[in-house]
């Protein structure tokens, strides 16, 4: 009988019916999301392995053959993108092909991702595409990428070998995994997963019950043809489980039109193929039934705290406080089980997540059991004050629960992600490594190797030539060897040459006085020993050996002298913390295209005021005949896994946010419609719109403060918690700010885009009645 009145229950029943569909449909589409989550990540590791080249190693030595192929990296970045590559010459006629290529591309062609030809083909990418200047012959299969929004290329070469920075594959794919993640993120993600998706669940448990006042004054029409009390509870809880079932439908509907959209959806740089968003089958089962079984256990006990009788609802006019000693229980339960569990160790397979996620779940639902309580005990003893703030505070005292169940998941989400920032604070310094790099004195760094001195050289007056270029820490440096025999096992002296003009010079090391034409012998102000052994090659007054293959190839030998007026100055650290040691000249005193080899490096300073200026030595780089790394300065190096688990946490709360501020906007209107008539009754006895607006801003301030203040003390709580579990001090205590600003914030806007609705319900149209 209770799905018969939700399905023809005229206007009223229909549209409560449609608001519980939508509401649990909401949140069942979520969890659907989130039990495809382990699915999305199985995929995107099979295509991470799969997409690996197998190589030398471990003593492996690959030999040229038909299916080898040369490979090296060519990543890159495009203002705050990075962009994946690879360079393939293949040995023979049948190489072996990355997953996601139908044949390996020529020289001057390159394979793309759909997502970099669409780049490429815009104006935003106009400088990306003077970088990657080959023919796309054809598009990379889905096969071959991790996502439908990632940026990669696979370039075609003929001049690449294993002497010019190339590597020789032959094959790809590998098995297993990626490195095992560390015990502390273990417990992060198994808080982070209860913090986001217990907002959910406690939204579903509030969609159920849309509509309950009018509903249960519906039900007082059955007394009279005899139903007693316990059957009027069970009609109820049955019109609850037709929206809830209607809810699933909509939930699965919505579920999969986000599937087929996910490719075309990017969150923090993520998404996801369609054929990859697939729940977890026993967690897609769990959610079809615990849905259901919610609906009716929500709706029970909300039954008999009233009471139905043939000529109304009767509620007492002074209800009957709600016990708290159960209420109470809850939350210390919940710290004694994750207190319990001690703290982990560096092993993360002992890690258990069960009492983590047990405990997290007893501290958060005792919140959704504590705000009813908290806010009868505090609106009792609430009293005079303006018209709007008396309407406000009555409204509460006769009846805040639907009011507070409104409420209940953000303060749920507000004390989870409280509980998250403490976590966070307290091992940032761990997965967050100094580097010991000076940003502030060169913003990228460009490395190369060249078979001569002379195109090294000509690789610095590029960038020194570049568009929005400051300056250039540009260096030529080879290896110099003693010319003196040596005994037959002993180690040939050996040294570094670093040739640069006077301003890179002093970059790199404390010179007081330099020219054209001047040499200095620089020490290590560290490492003693290693001073010494660059004193046995760089002897004053003595020649040095610039063709260091010499020794080895039988090469005929390039005598230089070291002039002996060349002073002893010490290194200084370079932009990227890096000391450079040996023997150091000027251009006029060393003639770089002399150098039969050497290797370059440019710590490129950039004219922040020009845009893309990083973007054109990028380009600059990429004109090179010669494998080029391009890196950017940085004084803080994140873990990987550290930012791949602060990544999907951002991807994950944006969605969960999302969903609360829709579960709000829902409610809130289901709660004006409920008391649209009482609203209209007050407009036609001359209450003034604007007070009426302004009791209904400040009963959700009221729970607001009550709401936020509980939710700051238990994420506290829970946090110091979580960090006696991993073994960390509190170090910040002001992590709740941001986290209770947001959540009060997201709460009153809901309130303000409610406002209009307020307005039209409050017409003289609401006081009709059926």
């Amino acid at each position: 009988m209770g799905i018969r009145f939700a399905v023809s229950g005229g206007r009223e029943g229909s549209t409560r019916t449609a608001l519980t569909a939508l509401g649990v449909g909401l949140g069942v589409g979520l969890l659907l999301i989130a039990a495809s989550v382990p699915q999305m990540m199985d995929a995107r590791d099979s295509r991470t392995a799969a997409r690996t080249a197998v190589g030398p190693g471990m003593g492996r030595q690959v030999p040229v053959s038909a299916t080898s192929v040369v490979t090296a990296p060519a990543d890159t970045d495009y203002r705050t993108q990075t962009v994946g590559g690879e360079i393939l010459r293949p040995d023979g006629a049948a190489p072996a092909l990355p997953p996601g290529l139908d044949r390996a591309p020529a020289a001057g062609e390159m394979y793309v991702s759909p997502a970099l030809a669409d780049l490429l083909a815009s104006p935003e990418g106009r400088l990306l595409k003077e970088r990657l200047n080959h023919r796309t012959v054809g598009l990379i299969g889905e096969t071959g990428l991790l996502d439908p929004g990632e940026l990669r290329f696979y370039a075609g070469s003929s001049t690449l070998t294993t002497d010019t920075g190339g590597v020789r594959v032959d094959g790809y794919g590998t098995r297993g995994g990626g490195d095992p993640m560390a015990p502390v993120l273990i417990v992060v993600v198994v808080l982070a997963c209860v913090v986001l998706l217990v907002p959910v669940t406690v939204f579903i448990a509030t969609a159920v019950r849309f509509g309950g006042e009018q509903r249960d004054r519906r039900l007082a029409a059955l007394r009279l043809v005899g139903a007693d009390a316990r059957t009027t509870r069970w009609i109820a809880a049955g019109e609850a489980l037709f929206g809830a079932v209607l809810g699933l439908a909509v939930g699965a509907a919505a579920f999969a039109g986000g599937r087929l959209i996910a490719g075309s959806v990017r969150v923090w740089d993520l998404s996801a193929f369609p054929s990859d968003v697939v729940p977890v089958p026993w967690l897609g089962a769990l959610i079809l039934l615990a849905v259901p079984v919610v609906s009716v256990v929500v709706t029970l006990p909300a039954m008999r705290a009233v009471t139905v009788e043939p000529l109304g609802v009767v509620r007492r006019s002074a209800p009957r406080r709600g016990r708290l000693w159960w209420r109470l229980l809850m939350l210390p339960a919940g710290l004694a089980v994750l207190l319990a569990t001690g703290t982990v160790g560096q092993d993360p397979e002992v890690v258990e997540p069960w009492p983590v996620a047990a405990g997290t779940l007893l501290v958060l639902f005792s919140l959704t059991a504590l705000l009813p309580w908290l806010v009868d005990a505090v609106v009792r003893r609430l009293g005079r004050g303006p018209v709007a703030w008396q309407l406000a505070v009555r409204r509460l005292q006769l009846g805040s629960t639907s009011a507070t169940r409104a409420v209940g998941g953000i303060t749920v989400a507000v004390a989870g992600a409280t509980a998250l920032q403490m976590v966070f604070a307290a091992v940032h310094d761990d997965f967050n490594r100094v580097t010991g790099q000076d940003s502030e004195r060169a913003q990228l760094t460009v490395s190369a190797e060249f078979p001569s001195g002379e195109l090294a050289g000509e690789m610095i007056t590029e960038f020194r030539a570049t568009e929005g270029v400051r300056g250039v820490i540009g260096t030529v440096e080879a290896y110099v060897v003693s010319p003196e025999p040596v005994a037959e096992g002993d180690i040939r002296p050996t040294t570094a040459l670093t040739v640069g003009d006077c301003p890179t010079l002093r970059e790199l090391a404390r010179i007081r006085s330099c020219a054209d034409g001047d040499t200095f012998v620089v020490h290590s102000a560290r490492d003693e020993p290693a001073s010494d052994w660059i004193d046995r090659t760089a002897r004053k007054g003595r020649p040095v050996n610039l063709n260091s293959d010499t020794p080895f190839d039988g090469s005929a030998p390039m005598l230089w002298t070291l002039p002996e007026r060349s002073p002893t100055v010490m290194a200084r650290p370079d932009p990227v913390g890096e000391e450079h040691t040996g023997i150091f000249a000027t251009p006029g005193a060393v003639d770089v295209s002399a150098l039969p080899g050497a290797w370059t490096t440019a710590q490129v300073q950039i004219d922040e005021s020009v845009p893309d200026a990083r973007e054109f030595v990028r380009n600059a780089a990429a004109r090179i005949d010669a494998p080029v790394l391009v890196r950017t300065i940085h004084k803080i190096e994140r873990d990987r896994q550290y930012e791949s688990v602060r990544t999907g946490l951002l991807a994950a709360a944006t969605a969960t946010m999302g969903l609360i501020a829709a579960s709000m906007a829902v409610a809130q209107i289901e709660q004006l419609r409920e008391r649209r008539r009482l609203l209209a009754v007050l407009v036609a006895f001359g209450t003034g719109r604007a007070t009426l607006a302004w009791s209904v801003l400040l009963q959700t301030a009221v729970l607001v403060v009550l709401g936020t203040a509980m939710a700051v003390a238990a994420g506290i709580g829970l946090g110091t918690a979580m960090l006696r579990i991993i073994g960390k001090p509190v170090t910040h205590w002001g992590p709740f700010l941001p986290v209770a600003g947001m959540g009060a914030g997201l709460i009153l806007v809901v309130t303000l885009l409610s406002v209009p609705v307020l307005v039209r319900l409050i017409r003289p149209g609401g006081l009709r009645t059926e």
